[in-house]
């Protein structure tokens, strides 16, 4: 059953509520439209709410090189799913073309038919080798991400965050996933307080719950990257402990959740220079267990 976010009079989230009793506050006044950036169907009361008790909800992020999914989950239900499409390429290839024509003009700025010392060439105004900064491309990932768990906030009582995080030992090539982890989860950890799990803690969870993913990672389902923001966020009540003997190793889950249907968006950055996100399509998504 889908739940709708509740927003009190100060704008302080509460518990979400069914769809029709959030109809029913509409129609009697006593509450209207919540309109938010992630286009979720959210409510905001215009009387003093009964209680503002809240109960714990994670957010799962399982960040990725072109494509993130992103899951909120509660004991009970799950209340949200996305799929992000990352402006990696966009972003890459328009930094390419700005490269090419900044090198285009200077090409006939200067004048080569005279001495070296007499041309036109500009003095270095600093050092724009080492700043520690990151890519644009990166950047542009990982504030996509920010923005939308920053919103996602703005809605419903998160308690923590859950990330995903990308570990290369050995002779595993490089992934440019692991640009920004740091990061990221510094400016997350100023919203709510975040853990981290290795890749194969989600693939656990994913075989605990009888999820399948994708393997094509380019489509647009909730089954390709929203189920392990789902995992992700279910690690919140859920959890996998080891435990040793001195024959043997292993280790349990603990804890209850239940995963449900869930309404399933689709966010990418329009191609153009504006600021806003792009909601490419949106509905509900199937039962993942």
């Amino acid at each position: 059953m889908q739940r709708v976010p509740v927003i009190s009079t100060e704008g302080k989230p509460l518990m979400p509520t069914t769809a029709s009793r959030a109809r029913r506050w509409l129609k009697n006044g006593k509450a209207q439209v919540f309109q938010n950036d992630l286009g979720i169907f959210a409510v905001q009361l215009l009387v003093a709410p009964s209680g503002e008790k809240t109960q714990s909800i994670s957010v799962g992020l399982d960040p990725g090189k072109l494509f993130s999914g992103i899951g909120i989950q509660s004991a009970k239900y799950t209340l949200w799913t996305a799929h992000l499409i990352l402006p990696f390429k966009t972003v890459k290839e328009r930094m390419d073309n700005r490269r090419l024509m900044r090198r285009a003009r200077r090409g006939r700025r200067i004048n080569r038919k005279i001495p070296y010392g007499q041309r036109c060439h500009h003095q270095k105004r600093f050092d724009n080798r080492r700043q520690g900064k990151l890519p644009p491309s990166i950047k542009a990932n990982k504030l996509l991400e920010q923005r939308v768990v920053t919103e996602a906030c703005r809605l419903f009582p998160i308690s923590a965050i859950h990330v995903e995080i990308v570990e290369a030992r050995g002779s595993k090539s490089f992934s440019p996933v692991m640009v920004g982890q740091k990061q990221q989860i510094a400016r997350a950890t100023q919203i709510a307080p975040v853990k981290t799990h290795p890749g194969w803690h989600t693939a656990n969870g994913r075989e605990l719950y009888g999820l399948e993913k994708s393997k094509n990672k380019a489509e647009a389902t909730a089954a390709s990257h929203a189920v392990d923001g789902v995992v992700l966020a279910s690690f919140e009540f859920r959890d996998y402990q080891k435990w040793y003997s001195q024959n043997a190793r292993g280790g349990n889950w603990f804890g209850e959740v239940t995963i449900t249907r869930a309404p399933f968006t689709i966010i990418r950055r329009p191609r153009s220079f504006s600021s806003s996100i792009t909601f490419v399509c949106s509905g509900s998504g199937r039962k993942a267990a």
